[in-house]
């Protein structure tokens, strides 16, 4: 190299992220760990290492590469290696590459189609689907020695969110290795660099309202920015009382609950059909699904359906209210989805193949605005912790996809629709069908120090 380059002192967790040996290596989890900063210096120094190594650099839109990446590295390489605008490269005069890309979208991964790299980093992960990034990854090849790994960040939230949840969780499915992952959680306490040059960016944080700091500035994975549903709780510690949690462990409804059945309809994506009781202080109780989601090594496959036609899922929710002990023999009162009645094709609707299976739903009420309020209202927890709704534990497509909905851009009060929503809109509909008055929400009070238990018996 030409010209010495000169990098900051980095922290501790950085030095972990630059040293890590895996192959999938996860790094983040909060806002201000000093992210961009170890990918940046991650790939000039693979590239000073290795002559003719390939490294791509990858971030949803090209206005975040330019600021993140592309400036600083003109900078920082200035009579060391030289920016090409036109292919969005950095080359070193070693043969080495840093590529820059972006992926708003499907349809931009057209442009890696065919491409081979050592070394793939997309900063700020969480804000490409799982799709997205399991394509990027199927480029990480080369019949070469260089090392092949693939550098993610990360924060809370976004339309990868529970992919990398997983993977940080160390829940993987068959064909992946454990070996082969590490997660290193990094805060912005862990970033000594911006702690003395901006040290009131923390006091910026813990300014921000609790669900947002609890993402932004403790890297908590159950809440973050932009989810629609902050108020749904998945505690293991209270499944036992019932209370501050949303999830709870199955039970055989009891004689003399109400039954009812709600259904979405999909075919390319996921149909979702739910079965609830109701008690008789008129909670909801989440007790059966049955979810079209195509599996991959027996996880979902987000968002992808299993492609039933209408028949085959008719008949398969016959079936269960026949055989299942807590549905055989009870009057089940159904309400779905009104595109149902209007899909005909050769003169016969979705009912009515449904009605041939002897399925009978009423039109749910598909007002948007007032059914998510509805949701909201049953998850509002009264001043003892108890809400109106329950999930038993066993409705897995439930609890993965609605915690990771997000608000819409561009209609403040609704839910993305373009996220996997099935399972949220058929809780919709079935919310709309015996709706409540709202009621005064009360949070969980987080007792940090009570030596004398006051606070506990109170």
């Amino acid at each position: 190299m030409s010209r010495e380059m000169v990098m900051e002192q980095p922290s501790e967790k950085q030095m972990l992220f630059m040293r890590a040996r895996e192959k999938y290596v996860i790094f983040g989890g909060a806002r201000g760990g000093g992210k961009s900063w170890a990918v940046r210096w991650k790939a000039v120094l693979l590239c000073a290492k290795y002559p003719g190594i390939r490294v791509l650099i990858m971030r949803k839109s090209y206005p975040e590469l330019l600021e993140n990446h592309i400036k600083p590295l003109q900078t920082q390489l200035a009579g060391v290696a030289r920016y090409n605008s036109l292919t969005h490269e950095i080359r070193f005069p070693n043969g080495s590459v840093i590529k820059f890309m972006f992926c708003a979208k499907d349809g931009d991964l057209m442009k890696i189609q065919g491409h081979e790299y050592d070394v793939i980093a997309i900063d700020e992960a969480t804000q490409m689907t799982e799709y997205q990034i399991k394509t990027v990854m199927a480029c990480l090849r080369g019949a070469n020695a260089f090392p092949k790994r693939m550098y993610m960040t990360c924060n809370p939230g976004g339309p990868g969110h529970q992919y990398i949840k997983r993977l940080k969780e160390r829940r993987f499915r068959s064909d992946e290795n454990p070996a082969d992952y590490v997660f290193i959680q990094s805060l912005v306490t862990d970033n000594k660099a911006l702690m003395e040059k901006q040290p009131d960016y923390i006091e910026q944080l813990k300014a921000q309202p609790p669900r947002q700091r609890e993402a932004w500035l403790h890297g908590n994975w159950d809440v973050y920015e932009g989810q629609f549903f902050e108020e749904f709780r998945d505690d293991p510690a209270h499944y036992a009382d019932r209370k501050f949690t949303h999830v709870i462990p199955p039970f055989a409804p009891p004689p003399g609950w109400k039954i009812f059945r709600s259904f979405d309809w999909g075919y390319a994506r996921p149909f979702s059909c739910g079965w609830w009781a109701i008690d008789f202080d008129g909670v909801f109780y989440r007790i059966l699904e049955l979810y079209g989601c195509r599996q991959d090594h027996g996880e979902d496959v987000p968002n992808e359906g299993v492609k039933w036609i209408d028949d085959r899922i008719f008949a398969e929710i016959a079936r269960i209210e026949r055989e299942h002990p807590w549905l055989k023999g009870k009057r089940i009162q159904g309400v779905a989805d009104p595109s149902i009645w209007a899909g005909v094709e050769n003169g016969v609707s979705r009912y009515d193949t449904a009605v041939r299976h002897r399925v009978y739903f009423e039109k749910g009420n598909n007002d948007r605005i007032p059914g998510w309020m509805q949701c909201h209202y049953r998850l509002a927890f009264d001043e003892n912790g108890y809400p109106m709704m329950y999930v038993f534990n066993t409705c897995r497509a439930f609890i993965r996809t609605v915690p990771t909905l997000r608000f819409d851009d561009h209609v403040p009060e609704d839910l993305d629709s373009s996220m996997e929503d099935h399972a949220a809109d058929e809780w919709r509909y079935f919310c709309m069908l015996n709706p409540i008055k709202p009621r005064t929400a009360v949070e969980q009070q987080i007792i940090l120090s009570d030596p004398l238990n006051q606070l506990k018996r109170k």
